[in-house]
């Protein structure tokens, strides 16, 4: 392939920022130095001005529930992907946790899932992607089956407390220290079944039936009171833990002290919870309420305003989208024929908007350093991930670049976004900052805002450790 020369851009790291050229030599970065120019001979090498341009390593999603493709919607894999491209992310983890196009078999078995996902998968991406294996409490040996996962390249997995798959307390923590002693680490889902099946039952029982009613049954004492116990499996099982989707204070209270006594404690929050709140709930507009039925709900601004802190402050390790592609006319239409809160569909779409959000609304707000953003958008989650390769600007790294904009003004809308959902809940909003051109190993995949890249470019990423 020919080799790349990225110059006279700002080159962010989480560590600082420098002016410099980066030299790209068959997918990966070779040198970062101030003046590379006297490198180029001839057309041996592309070179791409990216002067008055951040250059930034491209966003590592962990958390996507991207829908594999079916015979109905071939197309709904690669368009994300694409999707998240535009959006500046290069490497994205999925989930195959049911409604994501696994089937019955995927959950029975871990290693009949991940043969699955793997075959559904291949060659239809345009960015590079991973997977994160959802275990099941319908699953007949999920524990037994984790050291073969890790094997098989797969050193994350995702447990949730709630819903009708859940997991059990004591499989979750089997599943949280086997997994740990093969190098690898349990993502959590943390709202406490208890607290949560009683309020929506007595909130059925009451009538409340509405999609507003979803939100006041999922409390922070429920996230908190899971996330406390998740904490303590951790420390007596000495292994790393990763909170998904983080939402309160309460929740990441646990998690700071937990890091304060050496937990290998790691923990995630996502833009809708830093972006918006739960006045969306208060809402006339039935669609408007139902947009953002996701568990745990959005939360009151003092919560908000706890999570910037604690990305500020180290006590959150990462931002990722906890995306869904549900589309209002589909999988959330019910919401509109008056169906019960707890059978409207969980999730919202984010997997274009990561960036965006978490820039306008953290550095272009002060709230944030660029560095801070990089480390939590990119380096960070590769590191936690064990993704190798990926999530900093230096020599030996894949060349995965984003070329940003940060003086650019746009308003967000569904229309202008290429991912598979017809709506974005952020809609309206004034962002700063835009993606201008976006490379994956060296290749261009977004070149001045248009799709230049190829269904099948983008490569699976085998991982053996995480944590």
């Amino acid at each position: 392939m020919t080799d790349l020369l990225v110059q006279g851009g700002a080159v962010v790291t989480a560590s600082g920022s420098t002016r410099a050229d980066i030299l790209v030599r068959d997918g990966t970065i070779d040198r970062v130095e101030k003046d590379l120019a006297g490198l180029v001979v001839g057309g041996s090498v592309q070179v791409v001005d990216a002067t008055g341009l951040l250059v930034l390593p491209g966003a590592v999603d962990v958390h996507t529930h991207t829908r594999v493709a079916t015979d109905a919607e071939p197309d709904r894999f690669f368009q994300d992907s694409v999707a998240a491209a535009f959006g500046g992310t290069t490497t994205f983890l999925a989930f195959n946790n049911p409604g994501t196009g696994s089937s019955p078999a995927a959950e029975r078995s871990l290693l009949a899932g991940l043969r699955e996902w793997r075959a559904a998968t291949e060659r239809d991406s345009a960015i590079d992607y991973a997977v994160s294996l959802a275990i099941s409490g319908r699953m007949e040996d999920p524990v037994g089956e984790l050291p073969a996962m890790v094997d098989a390249g797969v050193s994350t997995a995702k447990a949730f407390m709630v819903f009708d798959f859940r997991l059990d307390d004591r499989r979750l923590f089997d599943a949280m220290r086997t997994l740990g002693a093969r190098g690898g680490m349990l993502q959590v889902h943390c709202e406490d079944p208890v607290l949560i099946d009683t309020a929506v039952a007595d909130a059925l029982a009451r009538g409340d039936t509405a999609p507003q009613f979803h939100a006041a049954t999922r409390s922070t004492e429920a996230e908190a009171v899971a996330t406390h116990r998740v904490m303590a499996f951790a420390r007596a099982a000495d292994v790393p833990v990763h909170v998904v989707h983080l939402s309160s204070a309460g929740a990441l209270g646990h998690v700071r002290e937990a890091k304060a006594r050496g937990v290998r404690a790691h923990a995630e929050t996502c833009p809708h919870y830093l972006a918006l709140s739960d006045a969306r709930y208060a809402s006339i507009d039935i669609d408007s309420v139902a947009e953002c039925v996701i568990s745990p709900p959005l939360r009151p601004v003092s919560d908000q305003e706890a999570l910037w802190s604690g990305l500020a402050d180290g006590s959150l390790d990462l931002v990722a989208t906890d995306h869904v592609p549900d589309r209002m006319a589909v999988e959330k239409a019910d919401a509109r024929r008056g169906v019960p809160f707890d059978k409207i569909s969980n999730g919202a779409p984010g997997i274009e908007t990561l960036l965006s959000i978490a820039y306008s609304e953290g550095v272009a707000r002060g709230r944030l350093m660029i560095e801070r953003l990089v480390d939590l958008l990119a380096t960070t989650p590769a590191l936690l991930f064990g993704l190798t390769r990926k999530g900093a600007i230096e020599p030996g790294r894949d060349a995965d670049l984003v070329l940003f904009d940060p003086a650019a003004r746009r308003t967000l809308r569904a229309s202008d976004l290429h991912h598979t959902s017809d709506y974005t809940p952020y809609e309206g909003f004034e962002l700063t900052g835009a993606v201008r051109s976006v490379f994956v190993r060296g290749r261009p995949v977004i070149r001045d805002g248009a799709f230049v890249g190829q269904r099948g470019n983008g490569q699976f990423v085998g991982r053996t450790t995480a944590g």
